[in-house]
Order: structure tokens, then C-alpha cells, then sequence
């Protein structure tokens, strides 16, 4: 399985040097770019103004073009508010978009937005578009309404353990010539009721953040977790797919996406996928890390059963005549409180 890596710009090159390291796994790079709003929030804590940010971003793209890597770009916001139908903001997508091409091995464009995958297949036909996993979009329909300017799609993160409709939309995109691709590490809770609500906030942070405002907003998934009588749901209501059990979507996908661009260990992510073996807290490897909501419990990735794989994939989905990710769940967490009793 090749990987679709996220960009972080960190405090040193641990983590380009580890991609480096790694190019022969890695189907691309993925990245935001300047100020226009993406699926995710600022592009780095470090202390850097925006034009130091844009320097050292730029300086680390090329690093990684010269270590033969190729570049997808991030247009997914969920809202571009009253800019979505402007002619200047497809003017500046098409300046942004000619400049790196110019620069980087830029080879595709990652958008939640139709009208901006029809922009890019226009106006730069050599590019792929691929249709953003905040999309959603999980049925053949949903593929084939948007067809016409998308090239690929993410399925949507909660068909990551129905292996019949993963053979389903992965053999309409050979059929149709599309790329069908996955997100490997989600920490999102499936069918989560705030997702669009924090994807819209996500796009608005900027304004967001200049306000006098009432309220923070921690993620939905965060609070509920938090509740000690639904930390089960980290197991049975998310749709990780742990590094052992990958091998087994190979054929299906064209590549797997692995969040890392905010993760505080997008080196341990890498390592852990590309070796298709990890020994610690299966956590820590999500988007969001639900470490330090679920502490003092460890999810030890070791203790997962071997049938964890064949039995979610494969699962009817109805969780109240079924108690297998609560005795996953039992299974697999450790008390770090107790160690040493």
C-alpha cells in the first residue's frame, strides 16, 4: 500500500527526514497552503509570522521535490464564504496553483468544492482533482453525480470496516477509470452529528479567532469520549484501520491517506504504517489522538484479538445484539494507574 502523507511543519526536519526515508512508500505529500482556509486549523504553532511561515513551508516543499517525493494540494475547506463564487478567488487559486506547479512536483488537488475541481480541470488539465473525504460520499451515486470533474474520490471514513462496499466503489472506479482512496487514522466518531458544524468553524478560524467570543469548542468526539461510560465508542463507533491489518485493503485503493498534519507524532504514524506493525497506544496514531481524553487508559495495540480485522469488517453493524468491541475494548485497554499493583 502506498501513503498519502499530511505536511506539519515542526521545530526541525525529524519529520522530512523520516518521509525522505520512506519515498519509496509514499504515493505523495499533502499540503495547505498560504491563507486560503483548508480542513484543518493554522498551519503551525511555531513562532513565525505568515510570510516566515510561507518561507519555511516553501524551503521544506522543496526539500522533499528533491527527494523525488510529488505534491497534492489541499483546496478542502468546508465553506469560502461570501470569496465561493468570486472571480478573484479563482483568480488567486489559479496564481497559487501555476506557482507551485512551477516549483514543486505538484500532481493533484484535493478539494471539497465542485466548482473548484472544475476550475483545475480547465484550466490545468495535467492535474488530477480528487473529491475531499469531508465530502462524505459513499455510495457509486454520490461518485457518479460529480464524476465530471472529479478524477478520485476519499471514500467516507465510516465504510472503512464494510469490506463489501469497499469491493463495491473500488470496482466502479476501475470500471469508470477513477481512484478510489481511504483515510487510514481517523479519530472522528462515524455519522458524527457536529461534523459539519466543526468543519464550517475549521474554515472560519481566522475570523474566528479575532472575536470577543463566547464560547470555545472542543470537539464533540472529545467531550463524548470523555465520559468514562463511552470510552467503548473509541472502538466501536470510529473507523481507524490499525497498521496490521492494511495489507488486507491493498488492491482496493490507489493509496491510503494518513492524517498527520497535527498530530504531535506524525513520525511514529509513518513509521508505524509503513512497517505494518506498531507496539503502543493505537491512539496516539489517530487524528484526532484521544490519548490524553481516555487517560489514564491505554489502548494497547498489541492486545487487539486476531479476529479484530475479519469480525468488523464483516460485522451486520448492529451493535445492540453484539458485544465484540466492548470485549475489544476490555481487552485492549490498559490501566496506567494501576500498573505496579
Amino acid at each position: 500500500m502506498k501513503f498519502s502523507v499530511g505536511y506539519q511543519m515542526q521545530d526541525g526536519d525529524s519529520f522530512l527526514s523520516a518521509i525522505e526515508k520512506a519515498a519509496k512508500d509514499i504515493y505523495e505529500v499533502y499540503f495547505s497552503y498560504g491563507d486560503f482556509a483548508n480542513g484543518r486549523t493554522k498551519i503551525t504553532d511555531l513562532p513565525y509570522s505568515p510570510e516566515e511561515a510561507q518561507a519555511r513551508q516553501e524551503s521544506d516543499l522543496s526539500y522533499l521535490h528533491d527527494a523525488g517525493l510529488s505534491f497534492n494540494l489541499l483546496l478542502n475547506a468546508n465553506c469560502y464564504g461570501g470569496e465561493t463564487l468570486a472571480r478573484s478567488f479563482y483568480e488567486k487559486i489559479g496564481d497559487t496553483v501555476w506557482t507551485l506547479a512551477e516549483n514543486i512536483r505538484l500532481t493533484s488537488v484535493t478539494t471539497t468544492s465542485p466548482l473548484i475541481a472544475k476550475f483545475i480541470k480547465e484550466n490545468f488539465p495535467e492535474l488530477k482533482t480528487r473529491a475531499s473525504v469531508n465530502m462524505s460520499i459513499g455510495e457509486i451515486s454520490g461518485m457518479d453525480y460529480v464524476a465530471d470533474v472529479f478524477d478520485g474520490f476519499y471514500m467516507k471514513r465510516e465504510h472503512n470496516r464494510n469490506m463489501a462496499k469497499i469491493r463495491e466503489l473500488s470496482a466502479w472506479c476501475k470500471e469508470n477509470g477513477k481512484e478510489l482512496f481511504c483515510l487510514a487514522n481517523s479519530g472522528c466518531l462515524n455519522h458524527c452529528s457536529a461534523h459539519t458544524f466543526h468543519d464550517n468553524l475549521v474554515a472560519h478560524e481566522t475570523e474566528a479567532m479575532q472575536m470577543d467570543n463566547a464560547y470555545s469548542f472542543r470537539g464533540v468526539c472529545q467531550v463524548y469520549l470523555g465520559n468514562p461510560e463511552k470510552q467503548v465508542s473509541v472502538i466501536k463507533d470510529t473507523n481507524f484501520i490499525r497498521p496490521e491489518d492494511l495489507s488486507a485493503y491493498e488492491g482496493y485503493f490507489t493509496a491510503a491517506k494518513l492524517a498527520s498534519r497535527v498530530n504531535p507524532r506524525p513520525e511514529q504514524i509513518l513509521k508505524a504504517y509503513t512497517e505494518g506493525s506498531f507496539s503502543g497506544n493505537t491512539l496516539q496514531l489517530l487524528e484526532p489522538d484521544h490519548s490524553g481524553t481516555l487517560y489514564p487508559y491505554f489502548i494497547d495495540n498489541k492486545r487487539f484479538p486476531d479476529s479484530f480485522l475479519q469480525t468488523v469488517t464483516n460485522c451486520k453493524k448492529d451493535c445492540r445484539t453484539c458485544n465484540y468491541c466492548e470485549n475489544v475494548f476490555r481487552q485492549a485497554a490498559v490501566d496506567l494507574s494501576r500498573l505496579g499493583e
